[in-house]
């Protein structure tokens, strides 16, 4: 099939190259002509692993190719996928649909026959009947079938969730939409097609009610690590005795300091939004966002107990920038407002991060970046690992304890490290819901 995706971010690009390694001819555009420049000369604007070698490898079988040109890439595509950004807008917390709505009115003037507009944004519910009102009004006799497929991409794991997913999603009641979809989507299975066939509106809530249910098992377990601090229990093993519950499963039960990224917490604001314009609050999105946003700056204040003083004057190494490991991506970082909370209380700030510094730049100017972990935490008072990112996972601990400060305090936001080792070896332990060790 001929496929044009309109957006060359994360999702738009990893959707492009997946559908062109399958056999598809696949033209990304993009308004940005700086991005579609470097795309051409074969540079990933995000990383994510292995997507550099997919676009380089189908770009050289002439599978896949990028344009500024919307007139190039809209008639002559079977499917034309909407995948450009929704953030948050200004001001109420809503999606802001103007790219979406923009790229609606540019397929209704370029569109030539038969197409499947597909929008593959996560949108609130009846954003694809307003996708299609704007393409008949412009274009009465066009002949469209626009279809909601929500993506479940993992940032890090995104190709292989393309190309093996648990779902895939179509919301349209168009007989001619729907086999079009499922002969796009056929080189992903097999035998039978995960496939789930249904209305457009419920497509779009689909997303929406994924993204607030593992929301909420972040934040429930997070606050059950909370208890477990208080009672001296482990969250580690009360998230394996639950996790085995097959109702229940063990995913997403990893206490930490918060979930952030491009997903959960603008769509938890925004399927809260949705809630209160249809006069239907959801209480508990509306509870787990907001305890998601206390959680991140507390962090700061598990720094300062570990040291047992105030933080004025001392110098706090950060491992780990980015809201999880193999991705590049800053947006709602946990580590954004807990470096934040750190500087507010006085305390100097180091920071590593193996792929997200450049990015962090922009959001935490002030900070002094190092070049490794063992660099970052010279000197430093105490080291709080915030992402787990595999690098940190086996430190040399003798070598971070000797380049650090006088009774060294390491604080463990994503519970790796056994406390009774650390402890062992002369740090103060601090970690997530489990039983504190004290000082050694």
């Amino acid at each position: 099939m001929k496929v044009s995706i309109i957006g060359t971010g994360y999702v738009g690009l990893v959707t492009g190259a997946c559908l062109a390694d399958v056999g598809n001819h696949v033209l990304c555009l993009d308004v940005d002509a700086r991005k579609i420049e470097r795309l051409k000369k074969g540079e990933i604007p995000i990383f994510e692993p292995g997507l550099d070698a997919l676009v380089a490898s189908n770009v050289k079988a002439k599978r896949l190719s990028f344009t500024t040109d919307l007139t190039a890439a809209v008639p002559e595509a079977d499917a034309v996928f909407i995948a450009v950004g929704t953030p948050s807008r200004r001001g109420d917390g809503h999606a802001d649909l103007s790219y979406v709505y923009e790229a609606a009115r540019e397929i209704a003037a370029a569109v030539d026959g038969f197409t499947v507009v597909i929008t593959k944004s996560t949108v609130p519910v009846g954003t694809g009947a307003e996708v299609e009102r704007i393409i008949r009004e412009a274009r009465p006799g066009a002949e469209v079938a626009v279809v909601s497929n929500p993506e479940f991409l993992r940032e890090g794991a995104a190709i292989q969730d393309f190309k093996h997913p648990d779902r895939i999603v179509i919301g349209t009641d168009d007989a001619r939409a729907i086999k079009a979809m499922q002969e796009l989507y056929r080189p992903l299975y097999l035998n039978r097609a995960p496939i789930l066939a249904t209305g457009r509106n419920t497509a779009e809530l689909i997303k929406y009610a994924a993204n607030a249910f593992l929301a909420t098992k972040i934040t429930f377990i997070n606050e059950i690590a909370d208890l477990c601090e208080r009672v001296g229990a482990d969250v580690q093993d009360v998230a394996r005795g639950i996790g085995l519950d097959n109702r229940i499963g063990g995913k997403f039960l990893h206490p930490g300091p918060g979930y952030g990224g491009s997903c959960f917490p603008k769509d938890t604001l925004a399927l809260i939004k949705t809630g209160q314009d249809h006069a239907t609050p959801l209480r508990i999105v509306e509870a787990v966002a907001a305890v998601n946003d206390v959680r991140k700056r507390a962090m700061a204040r598990k720094v300062a107990s570990a040291i047992g003083s105030s933080l004025r004057g001392k110098t706090i190494a950060v491992l780990g920038l980015t809201f999880k490991p193999n991705t590049d991506d800053m947006r709602d970082a946990p580590s954004i407002p807990l470096i934040t909370a750190l500087h507010d209380m006085g305390a100097t700030v180091r920071a590593y991060d193996p792929v997200g510094m450049e990015q962090a730049k922009a959001v935490l100017p002030e900070l002094t970046y190092c070049q490794d972990a063992y660099e970052c935490a010279k000197n430093a008072d105490a080291l709080v690992i915030v992402t787990e990112w595999e690098q940190f996972r086996a430190l040399d601990l003798d070598h971070i304890k000797r380049v650090m400060r006088e009774r060294p305090a390491l604080i463990d936001l994503r519970n790796i490290y056994p406390a009774d080792e650390l402890r062992r070896r002369g740090f103060i332990y601090e970690s997530i819901g489990r039983p504190q060790v004290g000082t050694p």
